[in-house]
């Protein structure tokens, strides 16, 4: 296990230990000067005592030794220990001012002591961390971004701004912006600020005009009012809440998701696609108007990517409205990097009931022109209630059975889950950091997944 995942894993259950364990992490730049600091107490120990020694003041030393002397018997303590016990106390109090004195000017600065090493290992170390990009929304994008972040902060959340239900579906009515749940989710999971976080998913059960929307979708209209555009504002949006990375909508256009169906109708609007489908298959998914834009900080985010990870999440309403956006799709296809889908553990009822696992693949693939080259599927069982439960409503678990030879060699499994029916963010980052080739040269695994069935 490397000493990152120790960190992790650690942090999970004693974070006062974890943030010790960070001051002597690779690239933190605090061992180096501590044996600086040491090394350099030793010399100056030893040149003071060759400077009065060997000149004038060599009366000062018999003196300062006699002083001592006169507080031990040597046969009780040898001289030499008096002499040892006053170095050790000396270099211990050299070294406590020093952490009082940066303790004064953090105080002063108003930066939080329990969050220095944090915020230092976040920058040295996880900034020498892979080029992430995700693609996606919803519970999937934020649970996913949530682990990621303990491996890297090079990681560009690509979020589908096409929701129109709820309280994004309201603000998108009343002030013409894109939809900004997702964002906000994808901001809490990336904040470095727990009370942050707690705040924007923050929801308004009562007051007239409040209720049903949550504090971060309200702060994100805000700061789109107060700067013209969400577009303007979202580089202070990243700074202000304190993000490991970036958070980027596909597009900053209004756009009408469009779901066309295999008997030739359509469906406009996310929020109707699992009210009007009645089991209709989907053939197409669109937008309204096909031309929308996206930013050039999501363009070079993918071409500089380590790795591009899409999903999990609602395959018609949080996936591909991502890459329907054109700019976003040829930028996709062009990369290099390894593009790594993860799989849903269960097909989802209204959207993709009826599609198996390389069904979930196959649409993927027609829309983006690009096929994934790593499906990460979950490995761990599923519990009979969990199973039985999304069954009772529909949902069938998607595995590899009936799968063709040349969808099952992109399959690679690893245990995904802690109980429940959602992956879990901690198993999820490590087995998709294990799939990373720079993984390996950053101390982080980089090693092929086990590609062995565990039966559900």
């Amino acid at each position: 296990m490397s000493w990152r995942r120790s960190i992790n894993k650690v942090g999970q259950t004693h974070p006062k230990a974890a943030r010790a364990a960070k001051w002597l992490s690779s690239n933190m730049g605090v061992k180096r000067y501590i044996t600086i600091l040491f090394v350099s107490m030793v010399t100056l120990m030893l040149g003071f005592v060759h400077f009065v020694w060997t000149g004038s003041l060599r009366w000062v030393a018999t003196s300062w030794i006699l002083f001592f002397n006169r507080f031990t018997d040597p046969a009780i303590m040898p001289l030499w220990a008096v002499g040892l016990t006053v170095m050790i106390l000396s270099l211990a109090a050299a070294i406590w001012s020093i952490i009082m004195l940066n303790r004064s000017v953090l105080r002063s600065s108003g930066v939080a002591l329990e969050d220095v090493a944090d915020r230092i290992y976040a920058s040295r170390v996880l900034g020498r961390g892979p080029r992430i990009v995700a693609i996606g929304g919803g519970t999937g994008l934020s649970n996913l971004l949530s682990g990621l972040k303990q491996y890297s902060s090079n990681i560009t959340a690509l979020v589908a701004v096409t929701d129109d239900g709820g309280s994004s579906g309201k603000l998108r009515k009343d002030l013409g912006m894109i939809a900004p749940g997702d964002l906000t989710d994808c901001y809490a999971a990336l904040s470095d600020s727990p009370v942050l976080a707690k705040l924007l998913l923050h929801r308004f059960a009562r007051g007239e005009g409040l209720e049903g929307h949550t504090f971060g979708n309200l702060l994100l209209a805000t700061l789109s009012e107060e700067r013209g555009t969400l577009e303007d504002a979202i580089q202070d949006v990243n700074q202000v809440l304190r993000v490991r990375g970036q958070v980027l909508p596909a597009t900053f256009d209004s756009a009408l998701l469009v779901a066309q169906l295999e008997d030739g109708s359509e469906i406009f609007g996310e929020s109707k696609l699992s009210t009007e489908r009645q089991g209709r298959r989907v053939d197409r998914m669109r937008l309204i108007p096909p031309d929308v834009r996206t930013l050039p900080q999501v363009l070079e985010a993918l071409e500089k990517a380590d790795v591009i990870i899409i999903g999990p999440g609602s395959l018609l309403t949080s996936l591909i409205p991502a890459i329907l956006v054109p700019e976003v799709a040829v930028a996709l296809r062009r990369s290099s990097a390894p593009l790594i889908m993860v799989a849903n553990l269960f097909s989802e009822v209204g959207e993709t009931d009826g599609l198996d696992l390389e069904g979930h693949h196959r649409m993927l693939e027609e829309h983006l022109g690009r096929s994934a080259d790593w499906v990460l599927v979950n490995s761990s069982p599923v519990d009979v209630r969990t199973l039985t439960r999304y069954r009772a409503e529909g949902a069938s678990l998607l595995t590899e059975e009936g799968a063709s030879s040349n969808f099952r060699v992109r399959l690679r499994y690893a245990p995904l889950l802690e109980g429940g029916g959602q992956h879990e963010p901690q198993l999820l980052a490590k087995a998709l950091v294990d799939l990373i080739p720079r993984a390996g040269l950053l101390g982080l695994g980089g090693r092929d997944l086990e590609r062995e069935k565990v039966e559900a």
